[in-house]
């Protein structure tokens, strides 16, 4: 069978199992720094707020709300459960019962993500998920083809999927060849390469923009291809998410995707760099061999069917699936563990920026974001494999100012007017005392063109909010 016909076996397995590993470890150690700030007992959505536990049964059911704190939101338990993730990535790391500190991580940080809601619903916070998920069906002790199928699969629909949503891009970017004049200016958090390489010449920006395409929409199916088609995919995507690395912070995602490369390799790619082989596999009689490949070939059709239902959804609209196909469907897609995958499927053409101003009762103060682009003079920062939330999630705000104001961003203002102190570690500059008023100005940036420039940025105010005064300021209210 196609994509089954490879020598990925023990080895492969145990690398990938190591390298998720670390990855989850990264996402608990950032997600540590700031768990206060954003659903915390005083942070922007408190989880807290939205559990009502005498009422749980009736309003948040676990099956369509799939987070252990519904029964515990306090402060403490949040911190003890990713100290408690923490842990689990160490043991993992270490190679103790990998397949278990798999699936109890998915759980958990399946949990945050759900408590988190906008602030852990990016496409990387889903495929960590499905990830931890489907390593819970990775043995490090023998050769297990179908669930080494299971990655091949998520692999192509991370690539093809993300190529299929650029391929039917509403301004046809990436068939004119603009996309890539645009897309290192307008990244949500750029590095200061991604600055050189905007100014790069337009001839080369319209050919990326191409070769893109024929990455994520050709290349995928050397996936399933023979062991030389998939080293060429893994050399060519590995660039790729290099590039991505060098330009923009995507806080783990890109390193997520590095770790799924390596189910492109047979054991044989790495043995060579391997300090030690994996344990030798025990045989087993055949009746449990015999039931084991049925479980696995029923559990790759379902995956590889839920895939294609959900892309179906996605891609080909207006798709309409039988009624016991959409109750299945309803029924798993609160746990995330099949999603689809469309990055960049169309590239930001401006870059507006909100900013909070503080009047202190002399004069408006302009409060800069660590990890926003702020003073046009500031170097962008390399942030990842840390994603600051906030910052992250204030650039899609950027985007649709014009359609209202979020309610963590109410609750940012509410937070410096009433209680500073728990959002401070959000600024580059001390808040000093709560101010008079606040109002949000936005700003459009754009890249300057000139490496003998002062600046990295050129800003333009576009828009303001009226004054806010802060002895008026109500919290928002929690939407149950």
């Amino acid at each position: 069978m196609p994509g089954l016909q490879t020598h990925s076996g023990p080895l492969v397995a145990t690398t990938f199992h190591r390298l998720l590993a670390a990855v989850y470890l990264l996402a608990w150690l950032s997600l540590l720094w700031q768990v206060d700030v954003l659903i915390g007992s005083r942070g922007l959505l408190p989880f807290a707020d939205l559990v009502d536990p005498e009422k749980i049964r009736f309003q948040l059911e676990y099956a369509r709300f799939p987070s252990i704190f519904l029964w515990n939101a306090s402060d403490t338990a949040l911190h003890a459960g990713i100290w408690f993730g923490i842990a689990l990535s160490l043991l993992w790391l270490a190679g103790s019962t990998p397949r278990v500190c798999a699936i109890v991580s998915a759980i958990l940080y399946l949990s945050y993500a759900v408590a988190a809601r906008d602030f852990l619903h990016f496409q990387w916070d889903n495929m960590l998920v499905e990830c931890g998920v489907l390593a819970a069906l990775l043995p490090v002790d023998r050769a297990a083809r179908w669930a080494h199928l299971l990655f091949r699969v998520l692999l192509f629909k991370l690539y093809f999927e993300s190529g299929i949503a650029k391929w039917q891009s509403y301004l046809g970017d990436w068939h004119d060849g603009s996309a890539m004049t645009f897309y290192y200016e307008t990244a949500p958090l750029p590095t200061w390469l991604g600055w050189y390489a905007h100014n790069l010449p337009q001839w080369w920006h319209e050919l990326e923009s191409r070769l893109v395409l024929v990455l994520e929409l050709v290349v995928p199916f050397a996936i399933f291809g023979p062991r030389r088609a998939r080293l060429v995919s893994a050399a060519a995507f590995t660039l790729f998410q290099l590039v991505n690395i060098a330009t923009a912070n995507y806080g783990f995602f890109c390193y997520l995707s590095l770790a799924l490369h390596v189910f492109l390799l047979d054991d044989t790619d790495l043995a060579g760099i391997a300090r030690r082989q994996a344990s030798p596999a025990i045989a087993r009689p055949a009746p449990i061999r015999a039931a084991r490949r049925i479980g696995a070939a029923l559990i790759v059709t379902l995956y590889i069917a839920m895939s294609a239902v959900e892309a179906a959804y996605a891609f080909a609209p207006p798709f309409q699936a039988p009624d016991q196909l959409s109750s299945l469907r309803r029924a798993y897609m609160p746990f995330r563990i099949v999603n689809t995958y469309h990055l960049f499927g169309h590239i930001t053409r401006e870059r507006v920026e909100p900013e909070i101003e503080i009047f202190d009762g002399d004069r408006w103060r302009s409060l800069d974001l660590r990890h926003k682009p702020g003073d046009p003079l500031r170097r962008p920062a390399f942030v990842a494999p840390h994603q600051p939330r906030v910052d992250f999630r204030l650039w899609f705000y950027g985007l649709s100012y014009s359609r209202g104001t979020p309610r963590y961003v109410e609750a940012l203002v509410h937070r410096i007017c009433t209680d500073p102190e728990t959002v401070a570690d959000l600024f580059a500059e001390p808040l000093g005392h709560p101010p008079q008023s606040v109002r949000l100005a936005f700003w459009q940036y754009v890249f300057t063109e000139s490496p003998d420039d002062e600046a990295w940025w050129r800003r333009r105010r576009v828009n303001e909010t009226r004054p806010i005064r802060c002895d008026a300021v109500r919290p928002p209210r929690v939407k149950r």
